[in-house]
């Protein structure tokens, strides 16, 4: 379950996030202060004003009562207070810099207009390494280095409540960590304006029991089980015409490489970048539908028969 949309406010839940949280409630309470001392100043100096009006010509110049000393004080103390603010969000930046121990699992994530690729490269078994899309599940605890792409524009990767945002520029790779305290589905985003869809380009970061996240590991390395019956391997005939030239399904003969990989497409919670549920009806209404729900995307709208959609989605429920 996803948390409340309050607590992306108020809620940090892992050690890379923490840090900038206090620091923005710090710094939260400094302008808040600021703004109570700047508007009792004021209204004094609006009750002065009147009082003053209110005197008789010989008694309305107000005696010096060093007004300038005030003034030196107040600059004094406001140099002291940003001086302040600036050393605490210096040492937040070194605290998050890097985790606290060496990240034993990493993954690169590739942001494309407008989908997120992620990978789980296995350096000691490449055969074991495998490709999903637009969902990152990370076990609980345990800090995961994130590398950092874009095969197209510049897009920000931020998951707010495990970590700050990072760029993501084109022919760079960056570097995030990031770590949950507990399981939950926490929601990511692009932040930075990258096109048309740029609000619609929405990840979720799946945070699980180190069990529970193994299984699922081993799970997504599999490759999709052979069409069953008459029905799925109709709409796995209809999926490699009309769909392999951009998707890829590892076990078929599909190697698209310009959009999500959905070897295990039902297996995932949302689908069209967090657009939409993962039903069987929305998966219709997103093939057929992609350029009304997703205006500009690479994905195209593609008309079916009743006979079509129903052997498709047959076989797109198979790729559990």
């Amino acid at each position: 379950m996803s948390l409340p949309p309050l607590q992306y406010l108020t809620h940090a839940a892992g050690p890379a996030s923490a840090p900038a949280y206090r620091l923005g409630w710090a710094l939260m309470a400094l302008v808040l202060t600021v703004i109570v001392i700047i508007a009792a100043l004021l209204v004094a100096a609006i009750a002065r004003r009147r009082a003053s009006a209110s005197r008789t010509d010989e008694d309305s110049i107000p005696p010096d009562t060093g007004g300038t000393n005030w003034l030196v004080v107040g600059t004094g103390l406001s140099s002291i207070a940003l001086f302040g603010a600036l050393i605490y969000a210096m040492a937040t930046l070194d605290s998050v810099a890097a985790p606290p121990r060496q990240p034993p699992l990493t993954i690169v994530v590739t942001a494309y207009d407008w989908w997120w690729k992620i990978d789980y490269p296995d350096a000691l078994e490449p055969s074991k390494s495998f490709v999903t899309a637009n969902e990152i599940h990370i076990p609980v605890g345990v800090p995961v280095r994130v590398e950092l792409q874009s095969a197209d524009v510049i897009h920000t990767f931020w998951a707010p409540q495990l970590a700050g945002k990072t760029e993501m520029i084109p022919g760079q790779t960056n570097m995030q960590w990031i770590e949950a305290d507990t399981p939950g589905v926490y929601r990511g985003q692009c932040s930075q304006f990258c096109g048309a869809q740029h609000a619609h380009m929405a990840f979720e970061v799946v945070a699980q029991p180190q069990d529970r996240f193994d299984a699922w590991r081993e799970a997504q390395r599999h490759q999709a089980p052979a069409a069953a019956t008459p029905d799925a391997r109709a709409g796995q005939h209809i999926f490699e015409e009309r769909c392999a030239g951009c998707h890829a399904v590892r076990g078929a003969a599909a190697d698209g490489r310009q959009a999500p990989d959905l070897t295990h497409l039902a297996s995932r919670r949302l689908i069209a970048a967090g657009q939409m549920t993962n039903t069987p009806e929305h998966r219709l209404d997103w093939i057929e539908h992609a350029q009304r729900i997703k205006p500009d995307s690479l994905m195209p709208s593609m008309p079916l028969s009743v006979a079509d959609a129903a052997a498709l989605s047959a076989y797109l429920s198979t790729l559990q």
